[in-house]
């Protein structure tokens, strides 16, 4: 599979399972790696948490996207860029003590709300089934 094909039909179960994975390594490092740092626990603590919530409901979209409801696919997406830029985010001055990055958080935060949004549409209405008879 070329990297266009991931990008236009991307493995949304995998995407989900590696947020998972990353989400627990991270939680894992808070938990041992970073004992008498507390603000980097936090952090850390914090980007885990709301990675691995998000991990689920992006293993949830997929359903929907199979389904083809509209408003998935874009809630799938946001979902993902969500945990990249928000965790993301969080990890970087957690681990690094590097000071917040103008925009990149609230960004991301930003994503994830329009991710439920756009699941909230979703649920709402089924795409319309395709038909193959000629009658139709």
């Amino acid at each position: 599979m070329g990297i266009r094909a991931c990008v236009a039909a991307p493995n949304w179960r995998f995407i989900a399972a590696l947020n998972g994975f990353v989400a627990v390594a991270f939680a894992a490092y808070a938990a041992h790696g970073l004992a008498g740092h507390a603000q980097a626990q936090y952090l850390v603590r914090l980007a885990s948490q709301f990675q691995l919530f998000h991990a689920l409901a992006l293993l949830f979209t997929d359903r929907m996207v199979m389904e083809k409801r509209r408003f998935a696919k874009s809630a799938a997406w946001l979902f993902t860029l969500g945990m990249v830029l928000f965790s993301g985010s969080l990890y970087v001055m957690g681990i690094a003590g590097a000071p917040a990055q103008p925009l990149v958080t609230p960004a991301g935060g930003t994503s994830l709300l329009l991710a439920w949004l756009a699941l909230a549409a979703a649920s709402l209405k089924r795409a319309a089934p395709a038909t193959d008879r000629k009658d139709a």
